[in-house]
């Protein structure tokens, strides 16, 4: 036969063989070896891969490129001639006759002449995604990955295996493999199992019907030979052995077992599972006899000791059961994906090991025997109390662009600026993707990998404890999803769910607002489970609570289209927490439990009894009435609930609620020439909520920069606009730092929670609060230390109500620094709308330090305040500049805080000031206090 003649007939055997087994695929090439220079013909089945195009009627356009040996990953294409929407006639595909959706492309006269590949560039891989004219349909890979075809740069022989396309699998004896394999050119074909035979031709295909053989491990050699070359594929197939039941070592956990630097012993809870398996870089992931693990008597433990490994050294690892299914171990703690972890900087997780490409599917375990130990700094560290929590809500995806623990331990400045003493992190146990608010887990013993490493992550609480900071966890036990292996173990492939036999989860969810798949809390399986996993994060990573999702679903009282009897109170539900709570508790006497509960009041007035904390959810109440509409606080005050001690951490915003300045600026209300939809005024009634929401005894939370009065909807989406994209990535502003009133918010923060942490009477069991008017809210604080009146106009008009004092007496401004004289137990005080009042019955020296502090400098450039001389036995002058004409307010403070006299109280002109104080002084330490509109300035004035 002539060269050319031998050509067109391997083509058409090529294409017979391709006919019968490759149309299963998506894309695929004739010849069935391209080589970059030769001519060669793409194929692609539109009803194939996400199947975008099928059935679409329309003309079907390549996009392509190719992956080079200068290519960093397959997302880096190069050399791509195609610009996507664009209808041009040369990226168009031919539809192939009577084959439907079934479309092809000549790439020639070659792949280097038609990509344009020049210098020493090597084509490694075609890669290609196919559309329609505009591009608004596509066809993929499945899983919406882009298409790869590979390009054979080597001469000579090459073979290639049609099928099994398994080449690592499970049969019983006697089974029927089929096998069909090619070659480039006509050779002497041979397969071989495990050395014996099986069948020898000579040509370009060999199709063979292979009987599994006895038990034991298979390997299939497929051999093709020339005189001068010789090139072989191989498969591998295990036909089960039996072992008798054995019980694993005494002590043995569910998961990885590390028995000093080198020993390593795996147990997993399958009950009614036979014949599973692991594979991993031990033994070359090939599924083999010397690798099935042990079964216990009980049947409900499988468990391998490994051959001796490398201490220090990484290995991945997953378990095969039912023959084909792959699954990492539920208690990892750290996983691999093959589809997200390319996203992932090498800033965020340095050295993150690589997934084992071509060796298996799915998600991967690791494991690290003589892992060194990460040396805790802070070993005493003492939880705040939890009636004083004032915990930090945020999502590290939104909270720094980094999105890594370090950023976050790089903002702690921030946080003990702020005040607060707790952080409450969303989770970042292994979810599925990497964009995500992390209630779709998969993985709960693992940290996510897009925030950063397990060793950072220690770092982070170690930085936190530090300084005082509790790290609280939000974990998902309520449901996991379809990725997790607690679902695969047991997964009902048909109807795309958990098994009827799934020790974890339920079939069909409980109540009405699941998502994912439901947890069984009644199942001692699925109370092991959790259990293990809040131990592990308490010992390994040393945190100091949980806030648990949906809490209210910790039940299989079936409530189905009947969401109110969900929330009726469940005996067996706090049964159920009672139980959680008392194993937390034997870990960690002090640990948080703070519950999403939201059901019958009763409920959770007992589950508060037991030591719970539960979500207080005030968004509404305090929106309404920073809007500037008739609104009620009163549960704000744990008692209205009848809670003897305050179970309840209330807020303001959570990471479920519309932000508050968002409807402000949106709806707010309007009377006169005040309008709350003005940015200023906005703040400054985020400011009066502020005040009074820090006021009331108990623990709080706020949500990220709600105390620079973040304005984006929660439902804001990446383009910028509104519309129910609550889950989309949201803007980062640390700048609103730099914008005085958002400051100004942030300083009132600051103060308040200065107050919590340095005043008992904050944290007072006496205190009485009128919350339930519509405008005027008021809260009485009393301690023998000290006493404390806030009061504030919620309305959007000026008032006057009557405010309640403990006692007559003299009480100090907080804010801004005057005072008033109450002859009684109550006066007449004027509001103007959102104007807020925090007297207390002694003065603070403390505050105008405190409250100025972050404004100090710029205010101090702007109105040049001094007093001179200084220090002074006698007179003194007071100096300073008004950029305009405004209202001036200066006094003279004692060192106990008393009034002992005002310098100017009135209108003054714009440009340089001096005022003078003659009137003698005692020797001592005075105070200069200037208040300017909402700015207060002091100066210390020493007498001798």
């Amino acid at each position: 036969m002539k060269p050319n003649q031998h050509f067109l007939w391997l083509l058409a055997l090529l294409c017979c063989i391709l006919t019968q087994t490759s149309f299963a695929q998506a894309v695929w090439t004739e010849p069935f070896f391209p080589r970059p220079n030769q001519p060669v013909t793409v194929y692609f089945d539109a009803a194939q891969g996400t199947g975008g195009l099928k059935d679409c009627g329309c003309t079907v356009y390549v996009h392509t490129g190719v992956i080079t040996n200068a290519s960093t990953s397959t997302s880096d294409w190069k050399n791509v001639f195609t610009t996507w929407g664009q209808a041009n006639a040369a990226w168009a595909m031919s539809a192939v006759a009577g084959r439907p959706n079934v479309y092809k492309y000549e790439i020639k006269p070659s792949i280097n002449d038609l990509y344009k590949i020049t210098g020493g560039a090597i084509v490694q891989k075609m890669a290609f995604v196919f559309r329609n004219a505009t591009g608004n349909r596509e066809g993929k890979d499945t899983g919406g990955k882009d298409f790869f075809l590979d390009v054979y740069n080597q001469s000579g022989l090459l073979t290639a295996l049609l099928a099994p396309t398994n080449r690592n699998q499970i049969v019983t004896e006697g089974t029927s493999i089929p096998v069909k394999a090619v070659a480039s050119e006509t050779a002497t074909l041979t397969l071989l199992d495990n050395g014996v035979e099986l069948t020898q031709s000579n040509g370009v295909e060999l199709s063979y019907n292979l009987l599994a053989g006895p038990p034991g491990n298979h390997k299939v050699q497929f051999i093709a030979a020339t005189a001068t070359a010789r090139d072989t594929e191989t498969f591998n197939y295990l036909v089960p052995i039996v072992k008798a039941p054995q019980d694993p070592p005494g002590g043995t956990q569910l998961g990885i077992n590390y028995s000093g630097d080198d020993e390593v012993t795996l147990a997993l809870y399958a009950p009614g599972k036979v014949g599973i398996y692991v594979i991993g870089d031990f033994n070359d992931w090939t599924i083999s006899t010397e690798y099935l693990l042990n079964r216990s008597i009980s049947g409900l433990i499988h468990w391998i000791d490994l051959p001796t490994l490398k201490a220090g050294e990484t290995y991945r690892f997953q378990y095969v059961v039912d023959g084909t299914r792959r699954i990492g171990d539920p208690y990892s703690t750290l996983v691999l994906d093959p589809d997200n972890d390319r996203f992932i900087s090498a800033q965020t997780f340095p050295n993150l090991p690589a997934y084992p490409t071509g060796k298996t599917t799915g998600i991967v375990s690791v494991m690290q025997p003589g892992k060194t130990a990460y040396p805790w700094k802070i070993d005493n560290f003492q939880r705040p109390e939890r009636e004083k929590l004032v915990v930090y809500e945020l999502l590290l995806r939104d909270f720094t662009a980094r999105h890594d623990y370090q950023s976050l331990i790089d903002t702690l400045n921030y946080f003990q600026r702020l005040g607060i003493n707790a952080i409450e992190l969303m989770p970042v146990n292994e979810f599925e993707g990497n964009v995500s608010w992390g209630y779709n887990p998969s993985y709960h013993m693992a940290l996510d990998k897009y925030y950063g490493t397990p060793e950072k992550f220690k770092e982070f609480v170690d930085a936190c404890h530090a300084r005082g900071i509790a790290v609280i966890l939000d974990v998902v036990f309520n449901h996991a999803f379809s990725q997790s292996p607690l679902a695969q173990l047991y997964w009902d492939d048909a109807n795309f769910r958990p098994a009827a036999d799934n020790p974890w989860l339920n079939v069909s969810a409980k109540h009405d607002f699941n998502v994912g798949y439901d947890f069984n809390h009644e199942s001692i399986a699925t109370r092991d489970f959790v259990k293990k996993v809040l131990q592990f994060w308490l010992s390994e990573y040393r945190v100091d609570g949980f806030r648990f999702d949906l809490s209210k679903g910790f039940t299989q009282k079936q409530t189905l289209g009947n969401v109110p009897l969900w929330g009726n109170y469940d005996a067996s539900r706090i049964a159920i927490w009672g139980d959680y709570a008392g194993f937390i508790r034997s870990n960690s006497t002090d640990a948080y439990i703070i519950l999403e509960h939201f059901a019958d009041n009763n409920e959770e007035v007992e589950l508060g009894i037991n030591g719970m904390m539960l979500w207080g959810n005030q968004n509404n109440q305090f929106n309404e009435g920073t809007m500037g509409y008739s609104n009620s606080l009163s549960n704000l005050d744990y008692r209205t609930r009848g809670m003897t001690n305050p179970s309840a951490i209330n807020y303001m915003e959570s990471h479920d609620e519309e932000r508050l300045m968002y409807k402000n600026l949106q709806f707010g209300n309007a009377a006169g020439g005040y309008s709350v939809k003005n940015l200023s005024t906005a703040l400054k009634r985020q400011e009066m909520a502020s005040v009074i929401f820090y006021s009331v005894p108990g623990p709080k939370m706020l949500w990220q920069f709600g105390e620079l009065g973040y304005d984006y909807s929660i439902n804001t989406c990446t383009n910028g606009t509104v519309s129910g994209c609550r889950l989309d990535p949201k803007p980062i502003r640390w700048d609103y730092l730099n914008q005085p009133d958002r400051k100004r918010l942030f300083d009132v923060t600051r103060s308040m929670l200065y107050l919590r942490k340095n005043y008992p009477v904050f944290h007072t069991s006496d205190f009485s609060a009128q919350l339930s008017s519509s405008v005027e809210k008021q809260i009485i604080l009393r301690d023998p230390s000290l006493n404390v009146v806030v009061a504030a106009n919620f309305g959007v008009l000026s008032t006057s109500f009557s405010v309640n004092f403990p006692a007559a007496g003299k009480y100090y401004n907080y804010f801004n620094r005057d005072s008033i004289t109450v002859s009684g137990t109550s006066q007449t005080v004027n509001f103007q709308p959102g104007q807020y009042f925090l007297w207390t019955s002694k003065f603070l020296p403390e505050a105008p330090a405190l409250i100025t502090t972050s404004t100090r400098a710029e205010l101090q450039a702007q109105y040049k305040l001094e007093v001179f001389p200084n220090p002074t036995q006698g007179a003194a002058q007071i100096r300073f500049e008004l950029p305009e004409a405004t209202q001036v307010k200066v006094q003279l403070f004692n060192n106990l805080g008393q009034n002992v006299g005002t310098v100017h109280e009135g209108y003054l002109n714009a440009g340089k000031q001096q005022l003078q104080w003659n009137k003698a002084l005692n020797p001592g330490i005075y105070y200069v206090s200037m208040q300017i509109g909402q700015g207060v300035l002091t100066q210390t004035l020493v007498v001798q």
